[in-house]
């Protein structure tokens, strides 16, 4: 059985992505900075995996396989904890594989691309304008540049808009959630008129964990590198928050142009989706061949 270490486990997007690899049947291991109601299915780490340990590999089990998903404040984007804990990131991946996790795929983000209009693709030019981005893209050409040197498959994992489990989330959607259940009826909101690739959590997970696994599986040709997980599909804001009004039968109502447009946020931007589909159609393939011959 093949063990996977999910740092950030124990997170809004972790926990989907830790139920997706035990409903596949990977041991699981978890680690994160507060744990609540573990499970046995799952093993537990409280290292510290910023401790700076050169051999944090070995005292965090041998996993074969890391998804670096820790990361602390992701919806704030202009803290400075972005830019004071990156080193950190950096000597921690480095330092897994040196010492000898050759699989190791990491949460990026959209918000690495900067001001862009279009579909984005792993070629698309980046110049983020928040510290949440310019600290992932930072990460992301640091980590590239150690799977060279290093010869491990590393799998760059670009988020877009995430919706769904919206209790536990930071969203616009799990704010209007929490308005709600205030008794607010009016929900301060921006002109909604920028246009954005939305993608459900629990697709969110099982595209993850198809492209970070794809080299336990035994793929024949692993597609590594930046991986946009995405819907590939840009939605009028406006429209999907409207939605998501009516669909959860919330009485509220927006109020159109309280709050400005961010400033490096985008007019429209989604993500090229011809990689994933590739490998969501290959994981299929496999997962039926399994299924044929168990």
């Amino acid at each position: 059985m093949k063990k996977v270490l999910v740092t950030g486990g124990a997170g809004y997007i972790g926990r989907h992505v830790v139920n997706e690899l035990l409903r596949r049947g990977f041991l699981v291991c978890v680690n994160d900075l507060q744990i609540d109601n573990e499970d046995p299915k799952i093993e537990y780490s409280h290292a510290d995996i910023f401790s700076g340990d050169p051999d944090v590999y070995n005292a965090l089990g041998r996993p074969d396989l890391l998804i670096h998903m820790a990361w602390e404040q992701g919806f704030v984007h202009d803290a400075q904890i972005h830019m004071d804990h990156l080193p950190a990131h950096k000597k921690f991946l480095k330092d897994m594989a040196e010492g000898g996790c050759r699989e190791i795929a990491v949460m990026g983000s959209m918000h690495e691309v900067g001001l862009f209009e279009g579909a984005v693709t792993a070629d698309t030019s980046c110049e983020p304008r928040s510290l949440y981005g310019i600290s992932k893209n930072s990460l992301r050409k640091s980590i590239m540049a150690e799977a060279i040197r290093l010869g491990f498959s590393l799998y760059w994992l670009r988020g877009f808009y995430i919706y769904g489990d919206d209790i536990r989330g930071s969203s616009i959607f799990a704010k209007l959630m929490q308005a709600a259940a205030e008794g607010k009826t009016v929900f301060p909101f921006t002109t909604g008129q920028n246009r954005f690739d939305f993608i459900h959590i629990d697709e969110l997970a099982l595209q993850i964990v198809s492209v970070a696994t794809q080299g336990l599986r035994g793929t024949e040709k692993p597609v590594t590198g930046i991986i946009n997980v995405c819907s590939g599909k840009p939605v009028d804001l406006a429209k999907k928050v409207e939605d998501f009004i009516i669909e959860n039968g919330l009485d509220i109502k927006l109020q159109y142009g309280a709050f400005p447009d961010r400033p490096y946020d985008n007019n429209a931007i989604w993500g090229d989706d011809t990689l994933i589909r590739s490998i969501l159609s290959t994981d299929r393939e496999l997962c039926e061949k399994t299924e044929r011959n168990p």
